[in-house]
């Protein structure tokens, strides 16, 4: 299984404790040093004096987290989502905590609201993977690889642990990105969050400075931006409450992307203002600055990528409700199999294929070397066209 394979590699992560005792913080930039000899300026001296020292006894390893966790009843794990280390991570955390609480929750940013019964149906083993996948319609509301996330739903379905979609509908958060909250009809606004706290300055500077590397080419106005982000956060923040609030037995991990929980003014913080608990922050890797208060953990994991995934080799285009192959990697096994430039793919092992969406949910789970089965259609001039099927080995 994947997640015992990589038990051994986790526990060699060094884990750094940001608040308390060791800290790094970024450093000054170097102020201009005369071009003669002779001692340094004092307040270079008093500078150097100040800089932050790691002692490097005190890293840790992820198992050895656990027991420091474990008085958390909300441990929020951060995440880079294509990092599949990451996820390996979250995994291993919530794990751990599970052996100690039993009653454990996993609240994920991966999955929206309205999809919540799907993923109780799955855990209770009503639904199969696949039609989860298909109900919540993960490969056109989330996109990424669902193969990042197997692992911990896996879990959950195993030991039968809950599974709380925390995102808001795409739907809504879109709409407030084009024309702001004020723009929103009586019943979207009946969606929002109870309460969503503009107070906190420093939330909003960061946002300021992710929305400066955005492009401008859609003239989104950064108060726009703003209210999404806030949207995010609040909307997130008041499910995760709303479910603790419910379950006073349980524990929950909450996964969600590290922009989400640094510094704790996003959802941590504001689901504090809910609901009264101890929590810890713990984050995969960091891009910004590494100073106290960006969490309470910083892991610092080796990148492991995803194993290969297996191909048809093919370039396609969504068309008037179909799929097209739009030409085939020379060598690959579409063109081997003999599929030409124009021809629709109907079905792959008899899972209707309308979209990209619809390939990557029958083909998420297929590894290089498995063989799949393609129904074409390969129009004519004149004519209805052709159904074709082809067997195809994976590359």
């Amino acid at each position: 299984m994947v997640v015992s394979q990589h038990t051994h590699c986790l526990s060699l992560f060094l884990v750094l404790m940001v608040t308390g005792g060791c800290s790094i913080v970024e450093s000054s930039p170097r102020e201009a040093v005369p071009a003669m000899h002779g001692a340094a300026p004092k307040q270079t001296e008093a500078a150097v004096g100040e800089t932050p020292v790691l002692d490097l006894n005190a890293y840790t390893t992820v198992e050895k987290l656990i027991p420091a966790l474990a008085g958390k009843r909300v441990v929020f794990v951060g995440e880079t989502h294509n990092r599949y280390d990451h996820h390996l991570i979250q995994l291993e955390i919530i794990r751990g905590l599970h052996q100690l609480h039993p009653q454990l929750a996993i609240g994920m940013e991966t999955f929206q609201q309205p999809f919540q019964p799907y993923l109780n149906d799955y855990v209770t083993g009503a639904i199969s993977e696949q039609e989860m996948l298909r109900a919540t319609e993960y490969y056109q509301r989330w996109r990424m690889d669902y193969r990042l996330y197997a692992p911990i739903l896996h879990y959950a379905r195993e030991h039968q642990l809950p599974v709380i979609a925390l995102n808001l509908p795409v739907e809504l958060t879109r709409k407030v990105g084009r024309i702001g909250l004020e723009g929103l009809t009586a019943a979207e606004r009946a969606r929002l969050p109870d309460e969503i706290d503009r107070s906190d300055a420093a939330y909003a500077e960061r946002i300021k400075e992710v929305f400066e590397y955005h492009p401008r080419g859609s003239g989104q106005p950064f108060e726009h931006f703003l209210e999404v982000q806030l949207l995010w956060d609040e909307g997130m923040a008041e499910r995760a409450a709303g479910f603790l609030q419910a379950n006073p037995d349980h524990h929950m991990v909450i996964v969600a992307g590290s922009g989400h929980l640094a510094y704790g003014s996003a959802i941590p913080r504001r689901l504090l203002r809910r609901v009264e608990a101890d929590t810890a922050i713990v984050l995969n890797s960091w891009e910004g600055s590494i100073e106290p208060g960006l969490a309470d953990y910083l892991l610092l994991p080796a990148e492991q990528p995803l194993p290969p995934a297996g191909k048809i080799g093919a370039l396609l285009e969504e068309e008037d409700g179909a799929l097209k192959v739009e030409a085939c990697i020379d060598d690959s096994p579409c063109a081997t199999a003999g599929i030409k430039a124009g021809d629709r793919i109907l079905s792959i092992d008899d899972e209707t294929i309308n979209n990209q969406a619809d390939l990557r949910l029958a083909l998420w789970d297929k590894l290089p070397g498995d063989t799949i089965s393609i129904d074409m259609l390969r129009k004519h001039w004149f004519t209805a066209g052709k159904t074709m099927t082809f067997e195809i080995t994976l590359e």
